[in-house]
């Protein structure tokens, strides 16, 4: 009965938001994640960073229906007794909960067959291009092939880490393990790790790891302040050598984009080989050491030492069309600092990120995630339903005065490199109180 349920307020929810004290409130009712947070299959930083408050709308974004069954062993008894849904929340859960009714989370097309299909038949090209044939053009040609096999890879490593692709847990986890760890040397355990970070805090500047690249890049003057970052645990420090750096950052983005493979790799075996814990170790290490293995091979059957620096100079390029579009949807859009907070999840999706309009036909292209809005608020989605839900997604924004914009591939290049150019021309300015190095006020004297 009403009378005997009982109550705690929101700010009795905000004390427990500690590691080892994580409390949530989700529909109104509270409850205790402590024990689950190292278990919790969505990682440890989603529990962390959304402790304290009232979670319903992340939890619907990233839950099926059959995960509410599991609430109740969790659940502390309380209530929370100023619970209220703003009318964005409501029309957001309205929406999501139609969306189930339809089945769109369910019904998932024959992409994964197709690009699977496709990843198998281009990796049939490289290896004839390589070993059948003496052309350096066609070995030119094999590693543009192949660095399109890895961005396709990487679709696929994307979608089976959001939703199950397969049939099963299993054949889900042996695509992630081909896909990523096997064909592209990227560990999935490392993505899961940072992706669900960044969807959760969503272009916040100390939360979110994907807006995190000093001393290369800084999309906002407020990386001046070395601030420190919540999701690494350190500060991120602006020093003359990252002054500048983002001091040039519009002229060094597109060639730094065409190496940030590297960064990637770098980053794998940095977790790999960490003491931090997370699931399935034993098998993101056999899958990075079979990509370590026939890569290097690979490279080895070029004739002579030119064309295998072509080789991987070429293929690594390639892939930077992928590593340009994930920041095309971020970078220029609205960002904040703190923590991410439950109540306002609609409309911090909505402020950070860009969507890229194009035909239906270049969706293969960009996997889905030109429509980055649209998988941010139903990451679940399958990526061949999400222009069927961007009309009812602009109509909700335009319903409550939120922003929803979507440019062409080259509007958000401009609007990417005017972002970068602007807090670069605020990193050149003398009057900044930052330590100056004598490379920098050589460079930077006569402007």
């Amino acid at each position: 009965m009403e009378g005997d349920k009982k109550y705690i307020t929101g700010e009795d929810l905000k004390q427990h938001n500690k590691e080892g004290d994580l409390w949530i409130s989700i529909q109104g009712k509270v409850y205790n994640v402590s024990d689950w947070a190292n278990e919790h299959p969505g990682g440890d930083v989603a529990l962390l960073n959304l402790a304290g408050q009232d979670v319903t709308d992340a939890f619907i974004a990233y839950h099926p229906g059959t995960a509410w069954q599991y609430l109740d062993k969790f659940f502390t008894g309380y209530y929370l007794k100023d619970f209220k849904v703003s009318e964005t929340s409501k029309d957001y859960r309205r929406l999501a909960s139609e969306f189930a009714k339809l089945g769109l989370f369910e019904k998932k097309g024959h992409i994964t067959m197709y690009a699977l299909a496709s990843i198998a038949l281009m990796f049939c090209v490289v290896l004839y291009g390589v070993l059948c044939c003496k052309s350096v053009w066609a070995h030119l040609g094999s590693a543009v092939v192949l660095g399109f096999l890895w961005i396709q890879s990487a679709y696929i490593g994307h979608d089976s880490g959001h939703y199950q692709v397969m049939k099963s847990r299993g054949y889900n986890k042996l695509a992630q393990f081909l896909a990523g760890n096997s064909l592209t040397g990227i560990s999935i355990a490392w993505w899961k790790w940072t992706h669900n970070a960044h969807h959760l805090a969503c272009n916040s500047l100390d939360y979110d790891p994907d807006l995190q690249h000093i001393p290369v890049f800084a999309v906002n003057s407020t990386f001046f302040d070395s601030i420190k970052s919540c999701f690494y645990g350190r500060h991120l420090d602006f020093d003359p050598v990252a002054r500048f750096f983002v001091s040039y950052q519009h002229w060094t983005f597109y060639p730094v984009m065409c190496v940030a493979r590297v960064n990637l790799y770098v980053q794998t075996f940095l977790l790999l080989f960490s003491k931090r814990k997370f699931p399935d170790r034993a098998l993101n290490i056999v899958g990075i050491l079979i990509f370590w293995t026939w890569f290097p091979l690979l490279v080895s059957c070029l004739p002579n030492w030119p064309e295998r620096v072509m080789f991987v100079l070429a293929s690594f390029t390639v892939t930077a069309i992928q590593h340009v579009q994930f920041c095309l949807n971020h970078f220029a859009a609205d960002v904040y600092t703190g923590p991410p907070k439950g109540n306002d999840w609609f409309e911090k999706q909505t402020g950070g990120t860009l969507d890229i309009s194009c035909s239906s036909w270049m969706d293969w292209f960009y996997g889905g995630l030109q429509f980055q809005l649209e998988h941010h608020l139903f990451p679940r989605m399958p990526r061949c339903q999400l222009r069927r839900v961007s009309p009812l997604v602009q109509d909700l924004c335009k319903k409550h005065n939120l922003s929803y914009r979507s440019l062409s591939f080259w509007e958000a290049n401009v609007w990417t490199i005017r972002r970068l150019r602007n807090v670069a021309q605020q990193a050149r300015d003398l009057s900044n109180p930052v330590p100056k190095n004598m490379l920098w006020e050589a460079v930077n004297t006569h402007g």
